[in-house]
């Protein structure tokens, strides 16, 4: 009998679809208990994906399972994400003729915010004395992994390394985001969904379309044009520099 349960604990853990089932189940309780809890100060720290993120960790360490284990039976997942990002324009397309009225603030935010974000990590990395390498792995943190694994191979930085910083940088902007916003005066759904575009790329995003449709939209779009300019100019800027 205690064969018959190892085996079967054996072929559940190492079923094709297992990443799927742990990974859907962990973000569904992981939301519940974010949109259940009532208290304030708590909330920050119960965000869906950091929370999720460390209940498939502990799952896969409670299993022995490793991450490339991991990563083939959730393969599933790691295709829709395509399909999922190109769902984002839902959003911008019935909030087109708002995106039309706010299309020159956007870019100015765009050009601004896009600058600032980009700089502020690099020159906060190499005031704490980081090398190069790190400072060009640090570069594209606030757009999408596959866009910012590639910039920073491209111009000189480590590929994995790149995906660490931008999955802390989209969850600590999720995180503190919105609240930072409204203390500091920023309630225009246009400009908070601006914001959390531009810095936590897809996360922000995400996190943006829970709290107003609008500002979803322009999250996407932020995020959209951000990964977009990053591709395209970070490493013309690199090699002109460097």
């Amino acid at each position: 009998m205690s064969l018959d349960w190892h085996a079967a604990w054996q072929a559940l853990i190492h079923h094709p679809l297992f990443g799927v089932g742990i990974t859907l189940g962990a973000y569904q309780l992981a939301l519940a208990a974010y949109e259940h809890n009532r208290w304030l100060l708590l909330k920050p720290l119960l965000q869906p994906v950091l929370l999720s993120m460390l209940a498939v960790i502990g799952v896969l360490l409670a299993c022995g399972l490793s991450y490339r284990e991991y990563q083939q039976s959730a393969q599933l997942l790691i295709i829709l994400l395509g399909p999922a990002t190109v769902a984002l324009a839902v959003p911008l397309f019935v909030n087109l003729r708002r995106i039309r009225q706010l299309l020159w603030p956007t870019l100015l935010t765009l050009l601004i915010g896009g600058v600032v974000a980009t700089l502020l990590g690099v020159a906060l990395a190499w005031a704490f004395g980081a090398e190069q390498m790190i400072l060009m792995t640090m570069a594209p943190k606030s757009v999408t992994s596959p866009i910012a694994m590639l910039v920073a191979e491209q111009i000189g930085g480590v590929a994995a390394l790149a995906a660490v910083f931008v999955l802390i940088t989209g969850v600590l902007g999720a995180m503190c985001g919105p609240e930072l916003l409204r203390r500091i005066g920023v309630h225009h759904p246009a400009a908070q969904g601006m914001a959390l575009g531009l810095t936590a790329h897809a996360v922000g995003t995400a996190r943006a379309l829970q709290e107003h449709e609008e500002s979803g939209a322009f999250a996407a779009l932020a995020m959209s044009l951000m990964g977009v300019a990053t591709a395209v100019f970070l490493p013309l800027v690199v090699a002109l520099l460097v």
